[in-house]
């Protein structure tokens, strides 16, 4: 099974309109009311209720030149165990000169013996604007379940003006246990989110960004920041999925208001 979906957002008449929509089965695009009408809202829905392996699916989202867009989906990515094929992910996203972007799914929730292999590439023009985050749990943790098998990779490609400046991949594959306990690793963490703000003025965010992150509890979450070629890059890892989320949400509704000056707070989608 292999699903699409392509977006393409233009300002035209002095707002942001649609201007492209491809989707193919089990991807479905929908377009809820906005929290800020100056930001549309796109929602990803993968109508087979999850990946297994084998499967792919293939994102491409663009906001045009001045142009303001949030993409988010309409609930948690599982992805089912696997007799051995690898489920793909591809995500293009492309800021135009002067745009506003956001990518901002749902966590991914990979079951025991799930395999992944997910690239989120981004192309960002002068004066353009990139907040872009992923969350991933390691097992269906509700249920009391840890990961020990499969694999997990995550990478990331983000390009200023078409040169690339920050590329980044997690990769556990095999003995997963192992690799979540070790201390050098993620020391016990069930979860782990990223998030990513590609703009002129990352390197100024940086202060900003380190303020609205909560003091680190070494037994629930671990956060930091750095600057990696004038990208912003925020990291979590939590012991428990649900604060982990809890806080990954607060920071982007926080992070959102004080840099983009928008009037809306997260999706509703993110509140139920």
């Amino acid at each position: 099974m292999t699903g699409a979906a392509e977006v393409t957002f233009v300002r035209k008449g002095g707002a942001t309109r649609l201007l492209h929509l491809y989707q193919h089965e089990p991807l479905r695009v929908l377009f809820p009311a906005p929290e800020d009408p100056a930001v549309p809202v796109a929602v990803l829905v993968t109508t087979s209720g999850g990946l297994v392996g084998g499967d792919g699916l293939a994102i491409a989202a663009t906001v045009g030149d001045g142009a303001a867009a949030l993409v988010t989906s309409q609930a948690a990515e599982k992805v089912y165990r696997s007799t051995g094929r690898d489920c793909r992910v591809d995500v293009d996203l492309t800021v135009g000169a002067g745009a506003w972007m956001e990518w901002l799914p749902h966590e991914t929730i990979l079951f025991e013996g799930a395999r992944l292999r997910r690239r989120i590439a981004a192309d960002v023009a002068p004066r353009g604007r990139l907040l872009a985050g992923e969350l991933l749990v390691l097992g269906r943790t509700a249920r009391g379940e840890r990961l020990t098998r499969g694999l997990a990779r995550d990478a990331w490609e983000i390009r200023r003006r078409g040169r690339l400046v920050w590329a980044d991949a997690l990769h556990l594959d095999g003995d997963l246990a192992r690799a979540i306990a070790d201390p050098a690793g993620f020391a016990g963490a069930v979860a782990c989110a990223t998030f990513v703000y590609a703009a002129d003025d990352a390197a100024e965010r940086i202060e900003l960004a380190r303020g609205l992150l909560p003091a680190n509890d070494e037994g629930v979450l671990r956060s930091g920041t750095t600057i990696v070629n004038g990208v912003l890059v925020v990291r979590w890892l939590g012991h428990d999925a649900f604060a982990l989320r809890a806080a990954f949400a607060a920071f982007w509704a926080a992070f959102r208001r004080r840099v983009g000056g928008g009037t809306g707070g997260l999706p509703r989608l993110w509140t139920i």
